[in-house]
């Protein structure tokens, strides 16, 4: 029973992939770690691999449907993955314990909540409709443009250390730093997510044993998620998901700290 309910779980890790374009380590980790009862190091690095992949392949029904930049995932994605390999390294050092990895985690899950409702209402709401940012930022888009890059250290460092893909900092920069519209921001940010796990990932070799089994199965399931949730986006506004999964993520990171 507890398999079947961690898998039912996983095909939601997958839908939020692919309708939002995040928050799926943020699901992935609680999880593994209180529903399938993994190691917090162990699922941290086992998030890693389901939500790249995943990301992966939810980026290709989003490339389909022309909702990928390459020109700014090819800005962001080498700062991120530098970032996301340093992050994981810093989780090895002997006074990083699981529970204070946990801590952190649910401290960014609390920050990704009130970003994600605050988003909701925001200028992002322009991107919705169809309206680039980068117009009324034409003095400064150089200075803008220069500071992807910069984000994406920041992101990757806390996709390596705490297993956050870094979807609810990665759109928002993208859309307000790049220009873009919504569902391209979305479907780039998948691209880039899968790049930073993968690093990420590397950096946890030799620090903890997988359960390669499991990953597969994970996979699998969030998978068939992301696919549908990909599909979803045509019809279904992500503005008004993100606000609900916003409250969602702060009541999950409530109990991640309460249980840590």
């Amino acid at each position: 029973m507890i398999w079947l309910i961690g898998h039912l779980l996983a095909v939601c890790i997958g839908l939020s992939l692919g309708l939002i374009g995040g928050g799926g380590s943020i699901l992935a980790v609680p999880i593994l770690v209180y529903v399938m009862g993994l190691g917090s190091k162990g699922a941290i690095a086992m998030s890693l691999v389901i939500v790249g992949t995943v990301s992966l392949m939810g980026a290709i029904p989003h490339w389909r449907q022309g909702n990928v930049n390459l020109k700014i995932a090819v800005i962001f994605t080498p700062a991120a993955m530098l970032g996301a390999y340093i992050g994981a390294r810093m989780a090895g050092l002997p006074f990083v314990t699981g529970s204070f990895q946990l801590i952190c985690f649910g401290v960014v899950m609390v920050i990704a909540s009130t970003l994600m409702i605050r988003q909701s209402h925001s200028k992002s709401a322009l991107a919705h409709a169809g309206m680039s940012i980068d117009n009324a930022m034409d003095k400064d888009q150089g200075h803008h443009w220069l500071l992807i890059p910069v984000e994406g250290i920041g992101v990757g460092v806390l996709t390596g250390f705490v297993g956050v893909g870094g979807g609810f900092m990665i759109i928002p920069a993208l859309v307000l730093l790049g220009g873009i519209p919504m569902k391209e921001a979305i479907g780039t940010s998948l691209l880039i997510i899968a790049a930073n796990s993968a690093t990420g990932f590397l950096g946890y070799l030799n620090q903890v044993s997988v359960d390669w089994a499991l990953v597969s199965s994970f996979t699998l399931a969030a998978g068939i998620g992301t696919v549908a949730g990909s599909y979803l986006t045509q019809f279904i506004n992500a503005r008004q998901l993100q606000k609900g999964f916003g409250y969602f993520v702060l009541a999950v990171a409530i109990f991640v700290l309460i249980k840590r």
